[in-house]
């Protein structure tokens, strides 16, 4: 028993200088241009996907069937995921392009709900995905989720549609730019009124008094990946 104790704390010691050797030495290729060998896809692909699944086994959805919470996760999906998840009638984008490992394109998948949820809020290490549970209430992140299960459903049309009428990028605070939201998200709940159409105005927490006007009756169409930018090619 002592031999075999010595010989296994000594491979255990050897594999410990070797990873070490190799982690120094940089031989492995970290750039997103050139994927993972098949052993370590398997080995982060299994950890990923358990991670997920038992983070998320605990966890009661809300009704994902409301019209109003579908179309208001409409435009924070816009705003927030398209980009690298695309959305239905959209090209490729230079980010859904870029990253490593790629994007699913959510306009042709159905995701689980729970870990759709668990995925939104917390993100995901060394993806690209990020963690938007920081800056968004669990009730906006259900309503991504029910218009993620709606999504692979519509055609280009539908979704502008969607889009336009969600109220656009709002999600209770911290959001990139000024939101011309339907609701106030300080004072409404997150799930959108049916008929909030014709903008709002809302006192915020200190006092001041702001003005949004209605959403655009329609948006331009996604499939341009570029946005006006020149690469030349």
């Amino acid at each position: 028993m002592k031999t075999v104790l010595v010989t296994a704390a000594a491979m255990a010691g050897l594999g410990t200088l070797v990873a070490a050797a190799v982690v120094w030495s940089g031989a492995y290729n970290v750039a997103a241009d050139v994927p993972h060998s098949r052993p370590v896809h398997a080995v982060i692909e299994a950890t990923r996907r358990r991670s997920i699944a038992v983070r998320a086994a605990g966890i009661q959805p809300p009704d994902l069937a409301s019209p109003a919470r579908i179309r208001q996760g409409a435009g924070n999906y816009d705003a927030m995921c398209s980009g690298c998840h695309l959305a239905p009638g959209m090209a490729a984008t230079e980010m859904s392009r870029g990253l490593y490992p790629p994007p699913p394109d959510l306009s042709r998948v159905t995701v689980e709900v729970t870990e759709a949820f668990w995925v939104i809020k917390h993100g995901i290490k060394a993806s690209g995905m990020p963690a938007w549970g920081g800056s968004m209430d669990d009730a906006y992140i259900w309503n991504m989720v029910a218009f993620l299960q709606a999504m692979p459903a519509m055609d280009a049309d539908h979704y502008r549609r969607m889009v336009a009428a969600s109220g656009g990028h709002d999600h209770g605070g911290g959001e990139t730019h000024p939101h011309g939201s339907a609701s106030d998200p300080g004072h409404h709940d997150a799930v959108a009124d049916d008929d909030a159409v014709e903008g709002v105005v809302h006192r915020h927490p200190d006092g001041t008094v702001e003005s949004h006007p209605a959403p655009p009756s329609a948006l331009p169409a996604p499939e341009h990946a570029d946005n006006g930018h020149d690469h030349q090619r």
